[in-house]
């Protein structure tokens, strides 16, 4: 590895392992605070507003996890008993282990689309699954979830023509949309590259096509603890009670959701740079082995590897000072992010086209 330092280390495994920058620790010390319980925190109350604005919806909650967000935004358009639909490498249901049927009492279907991604074939099979109002035989179809971008799927964008097909559809059927926007802020910058309203137009668009939507800001934009959930001001006081009602109550909460803001004022843009990076290192990957991935498929932060054994593979990267995660026996998941640049990167290139090549005896 000709010019790379022997002690560089590079951790991929994702975007949640990003550390508050110096910048940002100044906003979370200078904070003004109060007791979010009491929804007297003003610096918790300025950021709910912001992303709810940034979306186009009356209100915001701000929670410890994406996940509880889902859950709670999922529970406010989804009775128990009821179905929430959506497709099998979903957060949802994939990695937030079944919360919505524990705590919720909601019924999952789902629909297989490669890569996660949203296009007419999967709106249409989306279309044909909806129950609504199915009476005493069938689970009522509630609510469709989408994942924009899409974790499993690999940074996956979905394109605003087929969220708006699906709104029309679920609309007219009286289904609700949830979306789980984790990772929102990847697809605006993508998609605001050539909408008239840039990246916050992408954002404001693909909120008035949903019920309730959860964003995340501790994955690309960096902060240490996280998301907003956002909806109607009537939906967002039934959140709060149930936030509460889960332990999910906090007090001096400024100190958190001013690492958001500065997020937003500074590290949205600069997402961009993350994309490139991984595209860099997918096309190092495809030429050290063909085949592995598909770097134009690399839309965003995420690029997904098939190898012979995941699990040798990651160890091998490990040694070597570069960290990935495994995902299933042949497969391997990277994340570039705010901690990851130009010198990791090379780290990354030259540990994987050394792991990748074809050896040579």
């Amino acid at each position: 590895m000709s010019g790379v330092r022997a002690d560089l280390r590079v951790d991929l495994r994702s975007d949640t392992l990003t550390r508050p920058t110096a910048a940002m620790r100044r906003a979370m010390a200078e904070a003004e605070v109060g007791d979010d319980v009491y929804a007297e925190d003003p610096t918790t109350n300025a950021l709910e507003a912001r992303v709810a604005g940034l979306l186009g919806h009356e209100a915001g909650l701000f929670f410890p996890t994406g996940s509880l967000a889902n859950v709670l935004g999922v529970r406010l358009v989804v009775a128990p008993g009821e179905e929430l639909l959506c497709d099998a490498l979903a957060h949802v249901v994939r990695a937030e282990l079944g919360a919505h049927a524990v705590t919720s009492g909601v019924t999952t279907r789902t629909w297989h689309a490669p890569r996660g991604l949203l296009d007419d074939d999967a709106v249409d099979r989306v279309v044909a699954m909806m129950t609504p109002d199915a009476g005493p035989y069938l689970v009522s179809t509630a609510a469709v979830a989408v994942e924009d971008t899409h974790n499993f799927g690999g940074g996956t964008v979905q394109p605003l023509a087929s969220l708006h097909r699906l709104h029309a559809a679920t609309s007219s059927a009286g289904v609700a949309l949830h979306l789980d926007g984790a990772r929102l802020w990847n697809a605006a910058v993508v998609q605001g590259a050539d909408h008239p309203g840039g990246w916050q137009g992408v954002v404001r668009e693909i909120g008035g096509l949903v019920a309730t939507a959860s964003v995340c800001l501790s994955k690309g934009l960096g902060a240490p603890v996280g998301s907003v959930l956002v909806s109607s001001a009537e939906n967002i006081a039934r959140a709060r009670i149930w936030r509460k009602r889960m332990g999910g109550g906090m007090r001096q909460t400024g100190l958190l959701a001013a690492a958001g803001l500065h997020a937003l004022d500074h590290h949205v843009e600069r997402l961009a740079d993350d994309h490139a990076r991984a595209r860099r290192i997918a096309e190092a990957a495809a030429a050290a082995r063909p085949g592995c991935t598909d770097p134009a498929a690399v839309e965003t932060n995420i690029v997904v590897l098939d190898v012979d054994d995941a699990r040798a593979f990651v160890l091998a990267a490990a040694e070597r000072g570069v960290a990935l995660s495994a995902l299933g026996p042949k497969t391997v998941r990277l994340v570039t992010h705010l901690d990851v640049d130009d010198e990791g990167t090379d780290l990354a290139v030259a540990v994987l086209t050394e792991l990748l090549s074809p050896r040579t005896s």
